[in-house]
């Protein structure tokens, strides 16, 4: 396992949950040092289960003793081409789609298709059998694709 590539990519796995880069800097040094520090886990083939596990364990324990809020900015004048306002839309309904789904259904996608977590891994994460993550992922392909064609997108 390389763990400077794993390091971004639980880096963007924190940035997922808090949209907040200094604080999703910190918690993913606190992964890692917890990681390596680690002398009870040293099972080479579950390192990275072992690594995603410590992260979400670590927004878990964030949620719990913080209370966040969230502000809005204020709307700035943009100038719209017509392809990037057809992109523009396209990203927007798809947004919308994502935010239909269950947390847990957008964290399995963010995985899975963002940071290219191997099954194998999710099935362990949410203690599923590999089949089960499988059908799990088509289930909530289709729900954002029904979304999305709703909305005109094909």
């Amino acid at each position: 396992m390389d763990l400077e590539d794993q390091y971004d990519r639980i880096f963007r796995y924190l940035y997922f949950y808090f949209h907040d880069r200094h604080l999703a800097e910190d918690l993913t040094q606190e992964a890692f040092l917890r990681f390596l520090g680690s002398r009870t886990y040293r099972d080479e083939n579950r390192q990275l289960q072992y690594l995603y596990t410590i992260a979400r364990n670590l927004c878990r324990q964030y949620y719990r003793d913080k209370t966040i809020t969230y502000s809005l900015d204020e709307e700035k004048d943009i100038t719209v081409t017509d392809g990037f306002e057809n992109s523009l839309i396209q990203t927007l309904s798809l947004q919308k789609a994502l935010q239909s789904l269950s947390p847990e259904e957008r964290e399995m996608i963010f995985l899975r298709y963002v940071n290219d977590v191997p099954v194998p891994v999710i099935s362990g994460l949410y203690q599923l059998s590999r089949f089960a993550v499988y059908r799990k992922l088509k289930s909530i392909l289709q729900k954002v694709r029904v979304e999305m064609e709703a909305d005109g997108y094909e």
